[in-house]
């Protein structure tokens, strides 16, 4: 049997017309020995491929002997996606990793904290150099390295669920605290994607079954626009002006979320929206004279706690009341960083914000915030930069500004812009139809990239997905 590449135009093909049919039954992998869309917590695995029905929990230094097996679509470059096989490996301790998006075909081996390339062919190859492949990730070859000792079922500290056989999926799942997670995005200098991280991660969580709220405290109202809330054309028609973040905060009696949340249309699932205002500009004054709505916010979200999972807060790229509101809210940070001079100098105003929120959180009996990391994002293509330069920038954020980085980055896409900008003609008219990346382009790039945050903030933030 010959695999062909050209029969894979899409990731479904790759997973079943290389993976299933020819790649596993070739390398002596029989119905028994792999599985299909593994979940180990926050981590999805396309495939596990083992010399054993069952996972091995041996705790010893040596990885175990076994292969995760990750599809991508044929138009994806499979450079973008080594980190995150690089966490899954060392997160499992598993030997062997296989990327292949059906044109290009690579195994990785673990070696201590890294991956080594070990072997790399074009798809059109794999069936000449099959026996090479078999080789090095074969049943037969990874079961002479299997140790004579005995091979419990997993012993992690998750839970296990029963194994399916004719689904081919195996469910392995951290208990999952039913605590409503409250998420702020802030940076206090603007254009460095926070709207565009608010909204594609919302997307994200939604599409994992997690009930999701985002809160636009920002007067710019990006997000608000972004989740497909500003669709009429006069002053006149505008819905939002009365109905909006400032009720929320400024009433303490009245105004509660139910009455005010909208639902985005920007994904599916549905996502339920606080818009924000314009207005919010001169409001501010308002609450400046009103203590008390510092903690309005607070007290409305705890009345909603079994409605939700996940609330997102995208906030004001300031240090003004909106932002102080955000952040006292919240129970986690992410920093949104184009990783560039005048965004890292902002880092010390960030860390600076903090430290004087945090110290009204100890009045209140409320934990500090805990900080998430810096997201690279809206970060160039060129390889040269993401080579050379970008590593050195993440570890300025770590040694000068003492916040830890996140793994996940998001790259600057022609993608995402065309997603929030996207729009429908009715007659003559041009309405905005914003997407979340998902809806728009769910192949795409970018679309991996927030696919990827979201895992890692699941697993950071303890929720199951």
């Amino acid at each position: 049997m010959k695999f062909d590449p050209k029969l894979c135009r899409n990731e479904s093909e790759v997973e079943s017309k290389l993976i299933v049919q020819y790649l596993l039954p070739t390398l002596g992998y029989d119905a028994s020995k792999w599985h299909q869309e593994v979940a180990f917590g926050s981590i999805r695995l396309d495939f596990l491929a083992l010399t054993s029905p069952i996972f091995s929990s041996n705790r010893d230094s040596a990885p175990k002997t076994c292969v995760v097996i990750e599809a991508k679509h044929p138009n994806q470059n499979l450079n973008f996606h080594v980190r995150r096989l690089t966490r899954y490996l060392t997160k499992l301790q598993v030997m062997y990793g296989v990327l292949t998006n059906g044109k290009d075909f690579r195994i990785y081996e673990l070696m201590g904290d890294r991956l080594d390339l070990t072997f790399q062919c074009q798809g059109s190859e794999i069936t000449d150099k099959i026996e090479k492949i078999s080789d090095i990730i074969g049943r037969a070859k990874l079961a002479g390295l299997e140790t004579n000792k005995s091979i419990p079922l997993i012993n992690l500290p998750i839970q296990v669920d029963v194994i399916d056989p004719a689904s081919k999926s195996i469910s392995l799942l951290t208990p999952a605290s039913k605590i409503m997670k409250t998420i702020a995005i802030y940076h206090n200098k603007g254009g460095v994607g926070k709207t565009t991280t608010t909204i594609n991660l919302a997307a994200a969580m939604s599409r994992k079954g997690l009930k999701v709220l985002i809160i636009d405290l920002d007067s710019q109202a990006n997000t608000t626009y972004a989740a497909g809330l500003m669709k009429f054309d006069t002053e006149e028609d505008d819905t939002l002006k009365d109905s909006n973040i400032y009720n929320v905060v400024f009433y303490p009696k009245s105004n509660y979320i139910p009455e005010i949340a909208l639902k985005g249309s920007f994904t599916y699932p549905e996502v339920d929206v606080i818009p924000a205002h314009i207005n919010l500009i001169w409001q501010e004054a308002n609450l400046i004279d009103k203590e008390s709505s510092k903690l309005q916010l607070v007290k409305k979200l705890e009345l909603v706690k079994d409605n939700y999972d996940l609330v997102l807060i995208d906030t004001p790229p300031s240090l003004n009341l909106y932002a102080k509101i955000a952040l006292i809210a919240c129970d986690y940070l992410i920093i949104p960083s184009d990783l560039k001079p005048f965004a890292n100098e902002g880092l010390r105003n960030v860390k600076n914000f903090i430290e004087e929120i945090d110290e009204f959180r100890g009045f209140i009996s409320r934990s500090p915030i805990n900080i998430l990391g810096v997201l690279p994002s809206k970060i160039l293509t060129n390889a040269n930069y993401i080579k050379a330069t970008l590593p050195k920038q993440e570890k300025v954020v770590q040694d000068r500004y003492g916040f830890p980085v996140l793994e996940t980055r998001i790259f600057q896409r022609e993608d995402l812009s065309r997603a929030i900008d996207n729009f429908v003609m009715e007659g003559d008219r041009q309405i905005p139809d914003p997407k979340s990346i998902f809806d728009f382009k769910p192949d795409s790039m970018s679309a991996a990239e927030f696919e990827e945050l979201a895992n890692e903030i699941l697993e950071k933030i303890g929720l199951r997905s």
